[in-house]
């Protein structure tokens, strides 16, 4: 028998009962925190999930099903042109009104089509902040120079994160890109 493991089990349990047994179920206040927590949850799997995710992954397999292998390695390969392959990936996002939970669904499903960690990093990070919604909605509020400021951040900080990334992970892009 293991004691100490026993001890962290026997913790566990009298820890949850703790907070079972001095729940404030009777105050109001706990009772709309409940009630305002499952309308949030509520809200998140109608607009969220079935208007934002659902088609995300739709994308997703629609990249997998219809775009080659070839013109993923093309552009975003290995043996592509770096220079290509940032571009492409960095200013791809603008045609995609996705958010950044959306967005993950598209970045793997490139990814697993061959495309370098790198460039894919850099569309996984440029897309959410450089669609063309996101764009427009900022220079509205926020003027026309934090627009162009916004564009040209998040597509130079997408190249910059992607080429990070590709360095630091540029050992198992060596064994990935032997597969493809």
């Amino acid at each position: 028998m293991e004691t100490k493991k026993e001890v962290k089990i026997l913790l566990w349990i009298a820890i949850v009962f703790g907070v079972a047994f001095f729940l404030p179920i009777e105050s109001a206040r706990f009772n709309s925190a409940i009630a305002a927590t499952l309308d949030l949850v509520k809200w998140y799997a109608r607009e969220h999930v079935v208007l934002c995710l659902l088609p995300a992954f739709f994308i997703a397999g629609v990249i997998s099903i219809f775009v080659s292998q070839g013109s993923v390695l093309r552009y975003f390969g290995a043996n592509a042109k770096k220079w290509l392959a940032y571009t492409v990936a960095a200013v791809s996002g603008t045609i995609l009104a996705v958010c950044s939970c959306t967005i993950l669904p598209l970045f793997s499903s490139i990814h697993k089509r061959g495309a370098g960690l790198g460039p894919a990093i850099a569309f996984l990070y440029s897309g959410p902040a450089i669609n063309i919604l996101a764009i427009i909605l900022t220079a509205r509020i926020l003027g026309f120079e934090m627009g162009v400021a916004r564009t040209i951040g998040a597509v130079s900080f997408s190249v910059i994160i992607g080429v990070a990334m590709s360095l630091i992970y540029r050992k198992e892009e060596k064994v990935i890109s032997l597969l493809f």
